[in-house]
């Protein structure tokens, strides 16, 4: 038999090039996987050699008109359901506890100011962050604590997670909109002082001069049972 008749399968009255073996455990990898994996992760698994940056952008077209694609999230690859059939899993999907609106303006300004102490965020806000509304998304695994302000009291300091990135489909915090794209979803209306500005945002996990590392106890920081929670409004 030919090299060329080797390298092809007959499907019925068909035929079409086998499968790179690469390409299949990379494919295997990746539905058995729990969690997103970084290209680092997967390369381990793979030949030595083997472009998996190549590969996975080819699974990636492969998988493009599917129910099933291959998305990049937090800069780690996954598969999900194609976002156009999601409806159609809307019955067996968590639903997650509804944020209050001190909630989210808290998140969206962590978002997009972190590394951010609470004094900061309420001086951001104009009004008085409740402990409870940390705690809220502490828990949802959305905000995380960063370290500690080099400064008087020694604040904590709040970013975002990579859980943040993957519940609302962002590769990067850089894929936040911006002042345009914020104006043009009506997000924001009417004018705008002369100085306003959208800033943009950095999830880089090292710490900046201004931090210095969290000490041994400071992950319990004592978040309150849900039960005896305060949140503002």
């Amino acid at each position: 038999m030919s090299n060329v008749a080797e390298m092809r399968v007959i499907v019925g009255d068909r035929e079409r090039p086998e499968r790179a073996e690469e390409l299949r455990i990379l494919e295997a990898l990746l539905f058995a996987a729990e969690e997103p994996l970084d290209e680092k992760t997967l390369a381990a698994r793979l030949p030595l050699g083997v472009d998996v940056r190549a590969l996975l952008a080819q699974l990636q077209n492969e998988y493009a008109s599917r129910g099933v694609n291959l998305v990049r999230v937090a800069g780690k690859w996954t598969l999900r359901t194609a976002a156009d059939l999601a409806w159609l899993l809307t019955r067996e999907a968590t639903v997650p506890r509804k944020l209050s609106r001190a909630a989210v303006e808290t998140l969206a300004i962590v978002a997009y100011h972190q590394p951010v102490t609470r004094a900061e965020i309420e001086d951001i806000r104009g009004v008085t962050t409740s402990k409870g509304t940390l705690d809220v998304l502490l828990e949802t695994g959305w905000v995380r604590l960063r370290g500690r302000r080099k400064a008087p009291g020694r604040p904590v300091t709040y970013g975002t997670t990579e859980g943040f990135l993957s519940h609302f489909g962002l590769e990067a915090l850089t894929d936040l909109p911006g002042l345009d794209e914020l104006k043009g979803s009506g997000l924001i209306e009417g004018a705008l002082p002369a100085d306003f500005n959208v800033p943009v945002p950095s999830d880089d996990p090292a710490l900046r001069e201004d931090e210095e590392p969290l000490e041994p106890g400071d992950l319990d920081l004592g978040l309150v049972p849900p039960q005896d929670r305060t949140e503002e409004g």
